[in-house]
């Protein structure tokens, strides 16, 4: 029997929002600058591939350039102590949780570091730009690289692993996310049908917020997160 509880964290950019990096929904966010329907659908690349290329490699070099946060690192010392009863799902598509030093990470929506192929579906690591003459590292096919980010209208990655973990989960915590958008907004119903404790840790509480979680936290995530995680790891110390 595990002697560690089940713990399932849920990332959002709120998390990444004090390494420089925009968060989608605020006031400046990056959603307020285009429009959804020109840059995250498929059909969008279909329609003008520079332009979404334009848009992920501008984010992809603002990534590059940013450095984890406190908050990346408590996470990252919250796996080291609590091992395989640990699992991190993130919305975010930066690497700062890796380069923090988490591992097996869940990128539920992907990575920008990272491409798809759309002639033999391959993923392939990128960290310069992608342009509409790229050419695939696997099947060398040209014009067909794609960034691997899961656009509006298609599934997130992970799902089954993320809903077992969930259905498993003893506590479970939301950062940095404001948890209106599905699938991820019934993360939380799904843990709190396991029996799980939940948590929210946000800058500020949403309307929801109260009646979703038990327990709700505001703050910064530098501050908050280290504090949560350090509890945790001092309350279940061996």
């Amino acid at each position: 029997m595990n002697e560690f509880p089940n713990i399932v964290v849920l990332t959002g950019a709120g998390i990444s929002a004090e390494s420089g990096l925009e968060t989608f929904r605020g006031s400046d966010g990056t959603w307020n600058k285009y429009k959804v329907e020109d840059v995250a659908t498929p059909e969008a690349f279909a329609r003008s591939p520079r332009l979404v290329n334009d848009f992920y490699n501008k984010r992809r070099r603002d990534a590059l350039k940013a450095s984890p946060n406190k908050a990346h690192f408590a996470l990252a010392a919250l796996q080291k102590h609590f091992t395989e009863s640990f699992v991190l799902v993130t919305q975010n598509v930066d690497d700062l949780h890796e380069r923090a030093g988490s591992t097996n990470v869940l990128h539920m929506h992907g990575r920008l570091n990272q491409v798809l192929c759309l002639s033999c579906h391959k993923k392939s690591e990128w960290l310069t730009d992608v342009t509409e003459t790229s050419v695939c590292p696997h099947c060398h096919a040209k014009a067909s690289l794609r960034p691997d980010i899961v656009w509006f209208g298609e599934i997130p990655y992970y799902m089954e692993k993320i809903e077992n973990a969930l259905s498993r989960a003893d506590i479970f915590a939301a950062i940095g996310t404001s948890g209106l958008v599905y699938p991820a907004a019934g993360f939380v119903n799904l843990a709190r049908l396991s029996g799980a404790e939940c948590l929210e840790i946000n800058l500020a509480a949403n309307p929801h917020s109260y009646t979703l979680f038990d327990e709700v936290i505001s703050g910064p995530a530098t501050k908050t997160v280290p504090e949560f995680a350090q509890k945790l790891i001092e309350k279940y110390q061996h």
